[in-house]
């Protein structure tokens, strides 16, 4: 396990959310071309987005030259409430920006492990060669989060999926945790192709895991680590006791 380059405390979830727009600010300013940000699902994104839609932050992106892919997806129907494209869609992307950048896991597959064959064609596509090179990233940023029992995107602690390394994506069985349905996860090769990687962490629910993972566990979250910079943002409602941020 590698340990994060910079770990950074918020005072609150809205803070949060407003250091990790900055974040993806920073990254944009950083590339005068073509941008690529992967975004991440469940709920602790949902306030970024909200502000990534605001006039404050939403007037400053060149929209026509971002674009946006999903570290994973539930294998659900497109316009799913459970689908995390759709509620990035729903909160700011439809809003924003063009269609042909928007890349959403094809969840109209006939199962998880034909929509992650189409993703993955889908990102060499954009990416413009079959295999990753160190140096010149995939993404961007990578955004992502920490489950409960410290899997990130859909890479789930004892699941063959967190040992791939020529994939960049793979079908995944059920779930075991809510909601309990397959996923479509990038791997960590794919994931850490990026100049920045931009964990989430918010909330007393999540303050246990954190611990663990700044412990140094072995757990996926602590198995995802950028070619470039790994920054860990928290929150003080998360924030473990004897660590401190800076």
């Amino acid at each position: 396990m590698v340990k994060p380059d910079k770990v950074i405390v918020a005072a609150d979830a809205a803070a949060l959310a407003k250091a990790a727009a900055d974040r993806v600010m920073m990254r944009i300013a950083e590339n005068n071309g073509r941008i690529a940000i992967c975004l991440t699902g469940g709920s602790s994104p949902r306030r970024l987005y909200e502000l990534l839609a605001s006039d404050t932050y939403a007037a400053k992106i060149p929209w026509r030259r971002v674009h946006w892919f999903i570290g994973d997806e539930r294998f659900v129907p497109p316009g799913s409430p459970l689908n995390n494209m759709a509620t990035a869609r729903k909160i700011f992307l439809d809003r924003f920006a063009p269609s042909s950048h928007i890349h959403p896991i094809p969840t109209d597959a006939s199962n998880p492990n034909e929509a992650a064959a189409r993703y993955e064609h889908e990102l060499k596509a954009f990416h413009g060669a079959a295999s990753l090179d160190p140096g010149r990233p995939l993404f961007d940023l990578v955004l992502m989060g920490v489950g409960p029992d410290g899997h990130t995107a859909s890479l789930f602690p004892g699941d063959p999926a967190v040992h791939e390394t020529q994939r960049w994506v793979v079908g995944v069985g059920q779930a075991p945790v809510e909601p309990f349905v397959p996923r479509v996860t990038l791997t960590l090769p794919a994931l850490a192709s990026c100049r920045e990687m931009l964990f989430e962490v918010a909330g007393n629910e999540k303050r246990a895991i954190l611990t663990r993972l700044l412990g140094g566990e072995s757990l996926p979250a602590n198995l995802a680590r950028s070619s470039g910079e790994t920054i860990f943002l928290f929150d003080r409602a998360a924030h473990p006791e004897n660590i401190h941020g800076r």
